[in-house]
């Protein structure tokens, strides 16, 4: 089913589009729910406050609506995904036959990090975008300024991870191409090879994390002065409850949580896009256009 077809992301999408938009719906419904419930949060206490029941009894629906949601998105993911792993696997395999056992085993690993970003890293940037934006909304309701600020945060993690975007390329190139090699070193058997080979790794590794370390510590500054703003802004000059304040600060800090996925989310497609360009280069045997591929006929998970 994969046959003749480039080997990415968007191609991946193409062929099993059916399966992935039924769990990329469920993770938008399960998004939603979990985005309202500190806004449910926060009328429960006004409720309970003045001696009412009722929206703490809206509450514990949402909530037992998201678990429903959530444990039926997880069961189903599983099936899907692991399928997409098979037969991407099988066409890497057919396509690499050529290639030494180092680097075809190296590769598929590759390419199982294809599937991974599909399953994890792509539905919890769906995740987050439906938070952000959620999170906009109803800070712009309780006020334009605290809206206003969480869109100068975002903006600016962003300035802060394209000026990182080369260096992540560059070294995820180079800890892939070592890797590659790993069987072919092992095989030698000789103390001295394994030993630079796996110093040559642990140095690919440590730049990568002291690179990962500088751009986080970036943006924690960027969103720590988000919340700190937010926070004396809304006490300093809102007239609100108790109630109001708490969603006010819960929505500030879920910003934060759901913009942490956007630099992951690139550094992913930086680290893929370099694996990318490894599966389909002239030696995996891959065609030069990508054709539309038809979609598999399902018969079961």
């Amino acid at each position: 089913m994969l046959s003749s077809c480039r080997l990415t992301i968007a191609t991946l999408l193409r062929v099993f589009r059916g399966r992935v938009s039924l769990t990329w719906a469920m993770i938008l419904c399960e998004t939603s729910l979990t985005a309202l419930i500190p806004l449910f949060i926060g009328f429960a206490i006004d409720g309970l406050l003045a001696g009412e029941t009722r929206q703490l009894l809206q509450l514990a629906g949402l909530m037992a609506t998201l678990i429903v949601v959530a444990v039926i998105r997880r069961v189903y993911d599983t099936r899907v995904y692991s399928t997409i792993r098979v037969e991407l696997g099988k066409e890497q395999a057919e396509r690499s036959a050529d290639l030494p056992v180092s680097a075809l085993n190296a590769r598929l690993g590759m390419g199982r990090e294809l599937v991974d970003f599909l399953e994890e890293t792509l539905p919890e940037a769906m995740a987050a975008g439906v938070q952000l934006t959620i999170a906009i909304v109803i800070l712009y309701a309780f006020s334009p300024v605290l809206a206003l600020a969480g869109v100068v945060a975002a903006t600016a993690m962003v300035v802060v991870y394209a000026l990182f975007h080369r260096r992540f390329y560059r070294l995820n190139g180079a800890l892939n191409q070592q890797t590659e090699r790993q069987v072919a070193v092992l095989e030698t058997r000789q103390a001295r090879p394994v030993s630079a080979h796996l110093l040559r790794l642990r140095h690919l590794e440590v730049r990568l994390s002291d690179t990962e370390a500088v751009l986080y510590g970036a943006i924690f500054i960027v969103l720590l002065g988000l919340i700190l703003f937010n926070l004396w802004f809304a006490t300093r000059e809102l007239v609100i409850t108790v109630g109001t304040i708490f969603a006010i600060i819960s929505y500030s800090w879920e910003f934060v949580e759901s913009a942490l996925a956007l630099p992951v989310t690139l550094q992913s497609w930086s680290r893929l896009s370099e694996i990318m360009r490894r599966l389909n280069a002239e030696d995996a045997g891959a065609p030069d256009q990508i054709p539309r591929c038809a979609p598999p006929t399902w018969r079961g998970a």
